[in-house]
């Protein structure tokens, strides 16, 4: 590595350090003739790193782990995961690799994480490397929900191998450069309880504690209140998630993470028309992780992760268990106040309304959009001219005109802000269609697509001229959404 790159990047290895436990030392598979496809300057900035430094040959290097500081200490991660509901006591960092923690303008750590990087010992039957087409959506998802203000792990760039993988054809490679506040997941504690090592276990808890909730230890039980706090970040999190249209896709308790961010855009969508049942991914074949089910999900996730807490909660078992179900129990009460609360947001209804007025109201619109396969975000954001007393935009979405004019006399005598409801309502997300677009011509070589989709996710409530094929649905020749993992 040369000086410039060690004076450059700093990385620490406290993971590696200290949960040698749960940490293979790995190294990435080499790449003959990396070429960079995207990468974000102002998080590289705020990340203390030069963008011209990883623009440069030995900052690609750097990117796909093929060089690093000699501090660094690149490791797979493992962890346990509830797969579609099974159970796999062994999943770990099958194709990504831990490079290290690095400190954020704000002061706090970030993880550097690398995907599509090489088969590790957790690999399995995979070959642990990754294509353009998915790199690139998880960079243009995550960093749209950045844009929008939802908790979320970020892409720092995203860089051909160029080399060819074989999926269902034969398609380019590629690796993600991923930033998270750090990759501690519900299959973490999953994978330390069944180690069988308490004090294993109890090492991971104090480490999320002092990462993600440092509150929590000053608790009397503090292993209690780091598994509430975890609580109430994942009841905004779905909250923000179901606000915006978004479905995950993989909801798996090893896709969950302990600080309430937002990871793993595999099989991951924007709702167009609103569909409670609405699913995308290829394999969730029995809906599990459809839309509605989401906040259901990640109440069963949250129980895994009190399970494995338990030992921790009470050194009496049955009062141990009685603690857990009760802090579950409030997530779901977490979870529809952030959900209501936002909604009503959304509306432009300001706070201190009587619920006995709004809940009929919200209730009702929903029934509206969902009978009229309402397209979702375009119909929010013409609320806006509706509340100025321009209705015929949304007027115009939906099929029960009665119904709607009805809704929208009771609503308007809310006297609703649309200045408010403009700030919440986006009008830019990654439909489905243009997102599909800007992929398949970037595994074709041609990245305008993907710059000019990014340009205009950056700012999502800011109308732009110019900008109007960002805001249309999809056309009806796209037909039935469905996206892949890409493993």
């Amino acid at each position: 590595m040369s000086d410039l790159a060690q004076s450059t990047v700093m990385f620490e290895g406290r993971f590696a350090r200290e949960f040698a436990e749960m940490a293979i030392p790995w190294r990435a598979e080499e790449v003959t003739d990396p070429q960079l496809l995207v990468l974000n300057e102002p998080l590289a900035t705020e990340l203390g790193l030069d963008p011209d430094f990883l623009r440069s040959p030995e900052g690609l290097l750097l990117l796909i782990g093929n060089a690093v500081p000699t501090e660094a200490t690149p490791v797979a991660q493992a962890y346990a995961g509830h797969q579609f509901g099974w159970y796999a006591p062994r999943l770990g960092d099958g194709r990504a690799l831990l490079l290290g923690e690095i400190m954020h303008v704000d002061g706090q750590r970030r993880d550097i994480h690398l995907k599509g990087s090489g088969r590790t010992p957790f690999a399995r039957n995979g070959d642990g490397l990754a294509v353009v087409g998915p790199m690139l959506r998880e960079y243009v998802v995550s960093e749209s929900m950045h844009a929008l203000g939802i908790p979320t792990t970020r892409s720092l760039a995203v860089v051909a191998t160029g080399r060819s993988v074989q999926r269902e054809t034969l398609l380019p490679g590629a690796v993600l450069t991923r930033v998270a506040s750090s990759h501690l997941r519900v299959g973490s504690f999953q994978y330390a309880r069944a180690t069988g090592d308490i004090d294993l276990l109890r090492r991971l808890a104090d480490y999320a504690i002092t990462r993600h909730h440092p509150a929590a230890a000053e608790a009397e039980n503090r292993y209690l209140a780091l598994f509430q706090s975890v609580i109430t970040v994942q009841a905004s999190l779905l909250a923000q998630w179901m606000l915006v249209g978004f479905v995950h896709g993989v909801m798996n308790t090893d896709n969950m993470t302990i600080s309430g961010e937002t990871i793993d855009y595999g099989p991951c969508a924007f709702m167009d028309a609103f569909d409670p049942a609405a699913v995308y991914s290829s394999i969730d074949e029995g809906g599990r992780y459809a839309y509605r089910n989401q906040p259901l999900v990640a109440e069963w996730n949250l129980a895994r992760l009190a399970e494995s807490l338990l030992p921790l909660l009470h050194d009496d078992q049955e009062q141990a268990v009685e603690l857990a179900v009760k802090a579950v129990g409030e997530f779901r009460r977490r979870y529809s106040a952030a959900w209501f609360a936002g909604m009503k947001a959304k509306l432009g209804l300001r706070e201190g309304l009587d619920d006995e007025v709004t809940s009929p109201l919200v209730d009702e619109l929903m029934a509206l959009l969902q009978e009229g396969q309402v397209d979702y975000t375009s119909f929010f954001r013409s609320l806006g001219q509706a509340a100025r007393g321009h209705a015929e935009p949304a007027r115009g979405l939906v099929l029960d005109l009665a119904a709607f004019d009805a809704w929208v006399e009771r609503w308007r005598a809310l006297d609703p802000d649309a200045d408010v409801m403009d700030r919440l309502n986006p009008i830019y997300i990654p439909r489905n269609h243009l997102v599909e677009e800007a992929l398949a011509a970037a595994t074709d070589g041609d990245l305008d697509p993907l710059k000019r989709l990014l340009e205009a996710l950056a700012s999502p409530f800011e109308e732009r001229p110019g900008l109007g094929r960002y805001t249309a649905a999809a056309p009806e020749s796209f037909g039935t959404y469905r996206t892949f993992c890409g493993t």
